[in-house]
């Protein structure tokens, strides 16, 4: 039984994402006997204040002030908690200090960094400490990487039921989105660019697959950035932004599991446009976009979708397994909610709450690593994500 005073802390409640976080719990879990015990924090208490109110949480929600600068408070504030939840990045400017206070207290940690070259950097350095002090730092606990990782997840068992053997191949490809992106996001690819410029090792780490499997190097992977046409679901595919993450996130389970997808696993991301000329002039488009998805006017940090926004976003991901003698399974993950904001939230949320029951030793991990089927459960039970084989 834990002596620690809670069982959450919602880290950086008072920026736009943390205070969709602390709106989940507090209205999704605030009136159940069950839920857990949770508290927001932050570096300002009036904002605290402010942020509790403006969400209609109860008067007696706990505020702790800590200040991502301050060992101490960081510290301090770990060993309150048996899980962290972290929405203050980029996590490559305002996260080390944090990871480092989980990882000596031995709490558990969940953020939404989707910055490659930071997180190959933390494994480095923290990896053998929390195994040690068993914390388990789970990175990418939101759209990126959740709904990829847990849906290669998801095919790979569905395609052992059914063929006797895990696929050697899955494309994930993003059937249809509604959403927007947020400051934090652009803040955090601004921040990686600006550190690719400053040491070339960064570029090297975005382009491998195999950035977060330390010790091991599979086959040569898709590009992921050729549009093409795929015949058997009829339209153009064209480059995904978050395919640079996730793909890693998915390489990283598949390792820290023992490779039950086998050590020649091959998987990359594309999202889909439509068919004929005009999915090929959209797939080209998108190729161009990559050079700069967010235009010539990024959101600020602390901006992000309207409420109506997230309530009428959405995401519709498909996985197709190719098996060694021509047998397809096609597999559907979806999700209401902004996928970015409204989802990610909920996402973030129930990981924390995956993570109170996990009996899976401490180290460096990812949601499906970590969590496997469980939070599949909790996302469809809470979350509003739908799992499930389609052919």
């Amino acid at each position: 039984m834990s002596t620690r005073e809670f069982d959450i802390i919602v880290y950086g409640a008072t920026g736009y994402t943390g205070r969709l976080v602390a709106e989940y719990l507090a209205h999704h879990y605030g009136a159940r006997d069950d839920g857990p015990k949770w508290a927001m924090a932050g570096r300002s208490l009036a904002k605290l204040e402010e942020v509790r109110d403006l969400i209609g949480a109860p008067a007696t929600t706990p505020l702790v002030v800590a200040n991502a600068d301050d060992d101490a408070d960081l510290e301090a504030m770990c060993n309150r908690t048996r899980v962290v939840l972290t929405t203050v990045g980029p996590y490559q400017l305002y996260g080390d200090k944090l990871v480092a206070a989980c990882v000596a207290t031995g709490t558990d940690y969940a953020d939404l960094c989707g910055e490659p070259a930071w997180m190959a950097a933390k494994i480095a350095e923290h990896q053998a400490a929390a195994e040690a002090s068993g914390a388990r730092i789970c990175f990418s606990s939101g759209f990126d990487s959740i709904p990829f990782d847990l849906g290669v997840m998801m095919t790979q068992k569905a395609c052992v039921e059914r063929f006797g053997q895990p696929a050697p191949r899955i494309r994930g490809r993003v059937r249809a989105m509604k959403g927007t992106f947020s400051g934090g996001t652009a803040a955090s690819l601004g921040a990686t660019m600006k550190a690719a410029a400053r040491d070339i090792s960064v570029i090297n780490v975005l382009r491998n697959p195999f950035a977060l499997t330390p010790g091991f190097e599979g086959p040569d992977q898709p590009s992921g950035m050729i549009p093409s046409y795929e015949d058997d679901l009829g339209k153009w595919s064209a480059p995904f932004v978050m395919a640079p993450i996730n793909t890693k996130n998915v390489h990283r389970t598949n390792f820290l599991l023992g490779h039950p997808y086998g050590t020649d696993f091959k998987y990359d991301e594309m999202m889909l446009t439509s068919p004929g000329e005009a999915g090929k002039a959209a797939a080209n488009a998108a190729l161009e976009m990559m050079k700069n998805p967010f235009g010539a006017k990024p959101p600020k940090p602390g901006e992000g979708p309207s409420k109506e926004e997230r309530e009428t976003g959405f995401y519709d991901v498909v996985f197709v397994a190719e098996m060694p003698g021509g047998e397809r399974l096609q597999y559907g993950v979806k999700g209401k909610y902004d996928p970015g904001y409204g989802s990610t939230s909920r996402m973030l949320s129930e990981t924390g709450i995956a993570l109170l029951s996990c009996e899976k030793p401490g180290g460096i991990g990812t949601p499906g690593a970590f969590l496997g089927e469980d939070l599949v459960k909790r996302l469809e039970e809470h979350a509003e994500l739908l799992f499930t084989v389609e052919n």
